[in-house]
């Protein structure tokens, strides 16, 4: 492996030292205005396929361990956050769609949507704010974060899977499609009074 240079070595030590991703503009203003994006391209050549590496999500940097190498820093009990039936709809609704409103995600899941709901998948970091809509009432607007993208593994929102991987992958009812929900129609939920949201799911 060549050697870094200076410049290089100073933006993995910002990367390594930084506790969330940077962008690259982030990493030049750190660095006093260098141009770092050729140096971002050389250590990510130089850290694949080791057990650390360096990846771009969403337009930000960061290290992050070896998928293939995950299962061996897995601790043996975890404390998992398991989302509610709701909280996953609404998850990929946004994913899908953003930036949305809370009156058009219940729209296509066809239920009211509980403000604990988007509580939560903003408290897990995946969902933020994303203004208002410039309509009657202007409703807050939510979309996803980079945090997102990183935990599920997506270089940006392009990656998301398209309706033949997600049935490919079995995780489409044949009967009631999920996708069709994601989309707002055929299956007579388009424009129904949303029903009341079992805070249960």
């Amino acid at each position: 492996m060549t050697p870094p240079d200076d410049l290089a070595r100073a933006v993995e030590a910002t990367l390594f030292a930084s506790d969330r991703p940077l962008t690259p503009e982030e990493i030049s203003r750190h660095l006093g205005g260098a141009a770092v994006r050729a140096a971002l391209v050389a250590l990510q050549r130089d850290y694949a396929g080791r057990g650390v590496e360096l990846v771009e999500r969403g337009g930000r940097w960061h290290f992050q361990t070896a998928g293939d190498l995950a299962h061996l820093l897995r601790r043996e009990t975890e404390d998992v956050r398991r989302l509610s039936r709701a909280a996953t709809e609404a998850l990929a609704i946004i994913a899908y769609h953003e930036p949305v409103s809370r009156a058009e995600i219940e729209a296509i899941r066809g239920v009211q949507t509980a403000k604990g709901t988007l509580d939560v998948l903003m408290e897990a970091g995946w969902v933020r704010v994303a203004g208002r809509r410039e309509v009657p009432g202007r409703p807050t607007i939510y979309a996803t974060t980079s945090e997102f993208l990183a935990h599920f593994g997506l270089s940006s929102r392009r990656d998301l899977p398209g309706i033949d991987e997600l049935r490919a992958a079995g995780l489409l009812d044949p009967v009631d499609d999920a996708y069709a929900l994601l989309t707002g129609g055929e299956d007579g939920d388009r424009g129904r009074e949303p029903e009341k949201e079992d805070e249960s799911s």
